[in-house]
């Protein structure tokens, strides 16, 4: 009955099943057996179809229709292999003599043996074809879409293809090894700075046997091959890089660094850095010593002596402060150039009046120069000394025929007995300098507690330096920058000026460190910055105005924001206002420093470090704050003809360019010089050469006459 169920285990139920024929029961089995591979041949990952001796298909499963884009309600069991070339013809997916490039070709099979090739099918496809044939007729064909195969192979190709144009065209050196520890990579740069042959260092090698060979072969000075093996080791396993310098027999020095990678291994990179190091060892030279006479500078003065100060076992100690007499008369009568020769005459003069090769001499800039002795039993020996240099230093100097004198007056302080600390004992020899100079010349004095007529000298000028701001006192000059490239004035730099009534024309070098040192120079670098904007917001949109600025101010911590006032007051576009800060600045990495300069620069404001390579480690400085120009000291410039000096300029200029760093050189004085910044690739010049400090009415008159010359042009 019909919804009757009927259980199994009953009578009837039995007689029912026992009642199914065996022919029955054999077509059932094969129904399941076809049902089973009909499943199987339909979630098979390729494309599957079966042809009969007659050519006819069999069966086909949903890849295959699917690869060849055919229609299931026509490809279907039972139609001819030739209909269905016909039928891809009909619904355009191919042409007559197009569809065997389709793979759905008859598969004539020589010697009925299976056959596998590959097709690019017409939509871009590549399909691995398999034809099988069958022992009563037919055949089997398998299609796999190989296609994003083929593409992973082919990219795959291509990064090889890149990794070694990479390798070949490094500039650098490259060993790879393996988390084994064994050599996999080697590139031919790393051969050509070993001057060595690929069969020198066979892949395989380990990270020990590379060292033997490399100081086998003469290439690496000698080392301990199992100390540094330990110590790659070791980083590389703490996950960290390691760097070091290794020089070589022929005196070239490479840089390596070792990298682990992240699917274990490590990289080495060798870098040829000879030149580079030399020029680091040059600067740094010319950081501590004076361009012109080649003595220690200021600062080498300064931590020669605090090193000394610092000296548990110290000794009795003098210290020498030094000037020229007469030295001006020199300049005005002969010249700079003479002026030159003549203190690097009297640095030499110096250096042979000393008599022990611990004694340093120094010149601190201009006609100043400084002495430590060392060793000394007491005033005697600075005083013997002292007459030594008063006698030599006053002896004629000759010239080409031209003879010039001057005089040493020297100021003497005795540690530990005129004080315990630099800053002390140069105080006092300052103060001795003076009182001998005030006395007459070609003289040295002691230091005397009771000499302080020269501080209260000082002490009038900052009573005047005070009341100059609100007498009105200051003013400023420009001095123009020229773009060498163009030939055009671009811009020019603000120059403060000192004109008391009672001491007429006051020497920037002599008021700006009292202000600096009293905190004036706060009210005076507002005032000048003020006086800038307003004066450049006047001149053509495209020229910029150079204010320089001391640590003091950007310390003062409203720096800021007389910067925003004095732009938003005078309306003068932040990107045409340039802050000239010199190394003191850079020096000071607190926060306060930092957080100004990068808001200023972040609103267009930009930023020129000034004096550059005089100060110590510029390089540094350039490295923790981007700075928008470096302007190379005058120093350097007055001595471009020496080789050395021109080789320093042209590095810092090449320095500027690698990090996008305009640059700019004081104090061009000849064509000569121009002409050799202009080779070199210089940015911008600064000098006399290019025009002299002037008012602000004379500098508006040449930009306005530049402007129109651009416009008649």
């Amino acid at each position: 009955m019909p919804g009757a169920h009927v259980k199994t285990g009953s009578v009837a139920g039995r007689r029912r099943t026992t009642g199914i024929g065996p022919a029955r029961r054999i077509a059932e089995e094969l129904r399941a057996q076809n049902e089973r591979f009909s499943a199987a041949v339909e979630n098979m990952s390729h494309g599957l179809c079966m042809f009969d001796a007659d050519e006819r298909m069999i069966i086909c499963n949903r890849n295959y229709l699917d690869i060849f884009h055919l229609d299931a309600r026509v490809v279907k069991p039972g139609i001819r292999f030739f209909d269905i070339l016909q039928h891809s013809v009909d619904i355009g997916i191919a042409s007559q003599s197009a569809a065997a490039l389709y793979g759905i070709r008859k598969p004539y099979i020589d010697g009925a043996k299976p056959s596998t090739y590959e097709e690019v099918l017409s939509d871009g496809h590549t399909v691995v074809i398999s034809h099988r044939p069958i022992a009563v007729g037919g055949w089997v064909s398998i299609y796999e879409d190989v296609t994003e195969q083929r593409r992973a192979e082919a990219e795959l190709k291509e990064q090889h293809r890149r990794f070694d144009a990479a390798l070949a065209n490094m500039s650098q050196g490259l060993l790879m090894y393996s988390a084994e520890g064994r050599l996999i990579v080697r590139n031919q740069r790393f051969l050509d700075l070993c001057n060595a042959k690929a069969a020198d260092f066979p892949l395989g090698m380990t990270h020990g046997q590379m060292l033997e060979k490399l100081v086998g072969l003469r290439i690496f000075m000698p080392i301990e091959i199992d100390i540094e093996v330990g110590k790659t080791k070791a980083a590389l396993e703490a996950g960290q890089s390691r760097s070091s310098y290794r020089e070589l027999v022929d005196g070239r020095t490479l840089f390596v660094s070792r990298r682990p990678l992240a699917g274990g291994g490590w990289v080495a990179t060798f870098e040829d850095v000879t030149e580079r190091r030399r020029a680091e060892e040059r600067m740094t030279h010319l950081a501590h010593h004076d361009t012109l006479t080649n003595l220690p500078n200021r600062s080498m003065f300064r931590e020669c002596l605090d090193q000394a100060l610092g000296d548990a076992n110290a000794g009795p100690l003098a210290i020498f402060s030094l000037d020229l007499d007469r030295f001006k008369a020199v300049n005005d009568t002969f010249g700079h150039p003479a002026g030159d020769w003549l203190l690097k005459c009297v640095a030499k003069r110096l250096q042979h009046a000393v008599r022990s090769s611990k004694d340093v001499v120094a010149r601190f800039g201009g006609d100043e120069f400084a002495i430590i002795q060392f060793g000394i039993k007491g005033a005697a020996d600075a005083e013997k000394l002292a007459k030594r240099i008063v006698e030599i230093v006053g002896k004629p100097y000759r010239d080409k025929g031209r003879e010039m004198h001057v005089g040493a007056s020297l100021g003497i302080a005795l540690y530990p007995g005129d004080g315990h600390d630099a800053d002390t004992l140069l105080t006092n020899a300052d103060m001795a300098l003076y009182r001998g100079k005030s006395e007459g010349r070609n003289v040295y004095r002691f230091f005397e507690p009771g000499m302080d007529a020269l501080m209260r000298e000082r002490r009038a000028l900052e009573v005047d330096l005070e009341a100059a701001l609100p007498k009105r006192e200051f003013e400023l000059d420009f001095q123009p920058i020229l773009n060498i490239g163009s030939g055009d004035i671009v811009g020019a730099e603000a120059l403060m000026r000192w004109r008391s009534p009672a001491r007429g024309l006051v020497s920037p070098e002599n008021f700006i460190p009292v202000a600096e040192e009293t905190g004036l120079i706060v009210q005076l670098g507002d005032w000048a910055l003020r006086k800038a904007c307003n004066v450049a917001a006047n001149w053509p949109p495209d020229m910029r105005m150079a204010v320089n600025v001391s640590a003091a101010q950007i310390k003062s911590g409203g720096f800021a924001r007389s910067v925003i006032s004095a732009l938003a007051f005078s309306g003068l576009a932040a990107d045409r206002l340039e802050l000239e800060i010199t190394e003191t600045v850079m020096m000071d990495e607190s926060d306060a420093v930092l957080k100004t300069l990068s808001q200023l620069r972040g609103l267009g404001v930009r930023i020129a470090l000034d004096d550059f390579g005089t100060g110590y480690s510029s390089l540094g400085y350039l490295r923790r704050f981007p700075v928008d120009k470096i302007k190379i000291d005058r120093s350097f410039i007055r001595d471009l003809d020496r080789r050395d000096t021109a080789a320093i300029v042209r590095t810092v200029i090449g320095l500027g360019a690698e990090l996008g760093i305009i640059v700019t050189a004081e104090g061009v004085e000849t064509e000569a010089q121009l002409d050799m910044l202009r080779k070199a690739g210089c940015g911008e010049a600064q000098g006399y050469l290019i025009g002299v400090p002037a008012k602000a009415a004379d500098m508006s008159r040449l930009l306005r006459s530049q402007a129109l010359l651009r416009q008649s042009g």
